[in-house]
């Protein structure tokens, strides 16, 4: 007679049928959580920024919070992408993708109710991919829980290459921090952001549905001639002297016409105006569509009939530092 044992074992077709599911599912949830932390490594401050406004900073400082939840994200993708699908790495795993469920459908709800602001919602993939919260959240469902589901399938036993595997896992880790700590440092504004040569004006957009806005419809002007425009803080302490230099140049009557973008209230227009007096054209900007142009501020760029021709890390050269002093 058959043992019940033998009864209860999978039969090899089965049992390899499992472990490459497994496999697929864990490589497709490790690749996705690589490339999460790869886009948001690319603009550090702007990732601290999404966790301070979300209050899941856990008492660390933003940009340390930033850095250790990147680490631990893609510690745990490399070990996916790897095979070491060990009950440890798998509940860990499981932790995370709750997380960020728990984070985009609070984003959806809150949106549905008229609660989100107009700062973004979760920032998962980094500002380089546009998602409304419900967009977000369904994504992340359908993208994150079946490959979690299969990555528990047939997960393999002990194998003398886990201390190999883990060694690459803990090196993509040191590289994906590493290039966090100085992406900031790096001529990576046009690969970060969305703003980069060749793009269209009414491709830079925000929001879902009727709250959607698009960069021509706040600064409709933007659409046609060529345009130099500055992307700028007005809440800046520097920014009154920087007011200072593009009003020079913008009264000197400079070659391409000037566009300021900001993010401001209503209700602070009248004193930014009495303050700087601006000769440039200054448009209010919600963050929203604002904060994915740019790593640090101020940052310019050339428009040409609607379509970007350059960009800049700070300020166009075509706009002085000063004033040459007059000969006396």
């Amino acid at each position: 007679m058959t043992d019940a044992a033998e009864l209860a074992r999978p039969l090899p077709g089965r049992r390899r049928l499992a472990e490459s599911a497994g496999w697929l599912g864990g490589a497709l949830l490790g690749l996705i959580l690589l490339v999460a932390s790869v886009l948001k490594a690319l603009d550090p401050a702007a990732f601290a920024e999404q966790i301070g406004r979300q209050g899941v900073g856990f008492g660390l400082p933003p940009i340390g919070a930033a850095l250790a939840a990147l680490a631990v994200e893609t510690v745990l993708g490399a070990l996916l992408l790897v095979n070491l699908r060990r009950r440890s790495v798998m509940l860990a795993a499981t932790a995370l993708v709750l997380f960020f469920l728990a984070l985009t459908g609070r984003a959806a709800w809150r949106a549905a109710h008229g609660q989100l602001d107009d700062s973004g919602s979760c920032g998962c993939f980094g500002n380089l991919v546009e998602r409304s919260p419900n967009a977000a959240f369904v994504q992340d469902l359908l993208m994150l829980v079946p490959s979690l589901a299969l990555a528990w399938a047939g997960r393999p036993g002990a194998t003398a290459a886990v201390a190999v595997r883990a060694s690459v896992a803990l090196a993509v880790t040191g590289a994906v921090v590493g290039l966090a700590a100085v992406a900031p440092s790096l001529p990576l504004d046009d690969v970060a952001t969305r703003l980069r040569p060749g793009v269209r004006l009414s491709e830079l957009c925000a929001g879902a549905g009727e709250a959607r806005v698009c960069l021509p419809t706040v600064a409709p002007g933007l659409a046609s001639g060529r345009h130099l425009v500055v992307l700028a803080d007005v809440r800046d302490p520097q920014f009154a002297a920087l007011a200072a230099r593009l009003n020079r140049y913008a009264r000197a009557g400079g070659e391409e016409p000037l566009t300021v973008l900001a993010d401001f209230k209503p209700e602070e227009q009248q004193a930014i105006y009495w303050e700087i007096a601006p000769a440039f054209d200054l448009q209010a900007t919600p963050l929203a569509l604002l904060r994915p142009l740019y790593r640090r501020l101020p940052r310019g760029f050339l428009v040409s009939e609607g379509r970007v021709e350059k960009t800049w890390a700070g300020v166009p050269p075509d706009i002085p530092v000063a004033t040459a002093a007059a000969p006396k």
